[in-house]
């Protein structure tokens, strides 16, 4: 891929040798080593409904409870082997929810959006991809709608229909993993109403199509992984990052649009979207618990304090609340059920509690191993 990424006002020509990028490029590929190894295959590996073959979990559209559960586990597994952010989770959930919210649009709207997904997807197992699930855009005021805005490219629209495709504006902001994935898969970001109907899109294309350019976030201590030194640098061998995604007037093909101007079917998405992504951190999060806690049981043992009964109680916390999050995932999944078009979705209500949690227990953790 010929990606056009920028960082620190560079443009960044060889991404994966970045000592910044690279840690966050060796997460994605734990997502494929960790499927090519006998002892993880049960929970890393699915077949394919489309197509009977054997798949990596991360494109895989939930058939059952069990599938929701494996889910779950795989994450925990890769935020355990990581103790980062693996990058493919967005994808995923983005594909579950495409899914069964396009074969609804369909049997509306008489559309083809369905049959447009299936074989955008069946390219993506085939060739085991890993794709940028992309929804939140900058909004700017958000007492407004998108259509109302003072600048119409706070919110990614169509700008241009033609018979082959149509030309995008705007931008994706916090896009996960953007600059380590093969595609994007642009989703609206809120409920929608008739005078929305540009900025009700949905669509895949390559990371690489002309007009896509990444801004990469970063964290205020990125710039240590610079300097050659061995100690202090965080994780230095995994990591996450994040970008900014302008769509500078980019062209989409007819057979990469799921939604176009169904604004009643953008409402449908987002739930649907956020349920699955909320599921996703009773899993990812947790296994980065499962790390912090470790740790944070080793540095006692080093300094001769692990049989301190107030440090055993902080420890049993930890555990005690990574666990309970680890509950609200595994709960909001087996309570899950199948949508009209076969594909299974999570309790939503369960999956809500589960990112509740995740916003107070996460941080409680992280304050008890300090």
């Amino acid at each position: 891929l010929k990606l056009n990424i920028y960082m620190f006002g560079e443009k960044i020509e060889n991404s994966e040798s970045s000592p910044i990028l690279r840690p966050s490029l060796n997460s994605v590929k734990a997502t494929y080593d960790l499927a090519a190894d006998p002892q993880y295959e049960s929970i890393m590996t699915a077949v394919s409904h489309l197509t009977g073959e054997k798949i990596n979990r991360f494109t895989h559209i939930h058939q059952s409870t069990d599938d929701l559960i494996k889910k779950v586990k795989m994450q925990r597994l890769c935020g355990s082997k990581t103790a980062s952010c693996f990058q493919r989770c967005v994808g995923l959930d983005a594909f579950n929810a495409v899914y069964s919210t396009t074969y609804e649009v369909d049997q509306k709207c008489g559309t083809s959006y369905f049959e447009n997904f299936k074989k955008f997807l069946t390219y993506v197992q085939n060739n085991d991809l890993t794709v940028d699930g992309a929804m939140t855009d900058p909004k700017g005021d958000r007492s407004l709608s998108p259509s109302a805005q003072a600048d119409p490219d706070l919110y990614l629209h169509v700008v241009e229909r033609r018979e082959d495709g149509v030309i995008v504006r705007g931008a994706k902001v916090h896009q996960t993993g953007i600059c380590n994935s093969h595609e994007v898969l642009v989703m609206p970001t809120c409920s929608m109403g008739p005078a929305d109907k540009d900025y009700a899109i949905s669509f895949s294309v390559p990371t690489d199509t002309e007009g896509i350019i990444m801004i990469i976030g970063r964290q205020s201590c990125d710039t240590r992984k610079l300097e050659g030194s061995q100690m202090d640098v965080g994780n230095s061998t995994y990591g996450g990052v994040e970008a900014l995604v302008v769509f500078d007037d980019v062209f989409v093909p007819n057979d990469r649009i799921f939604l176009n101007g169904e604004t009643e079917f953008a409402g449908m998405l987002v739930e649907r979207f956020a349920g699955f992504h909320r599921q996703s951190y009773g899993g990812c999060k947790v296994g980065v618990g499962d790390v912090v806690i470790g740790a944070a049981a080793l540095a006692a043992e080093y300094n001769g304090a692990d049989k301190a009964s107030h440090i055993k109680d902080k420890l049993i916390e930890m555990i005690h609340l990574n666990e309970t999050l680890y509950c609200c995932g595994i709960a909001c999944s087996s309570e899950g059920h199948a949508t009209k078009s076969g594909g299974y979705i999570i309790d939503l209500l369960l999956a809500n509690v589960c990112k509740q949690n995740v916003t107070r227990f996460t941080y409680e953790i992280v304050r008890l191993a300090e």
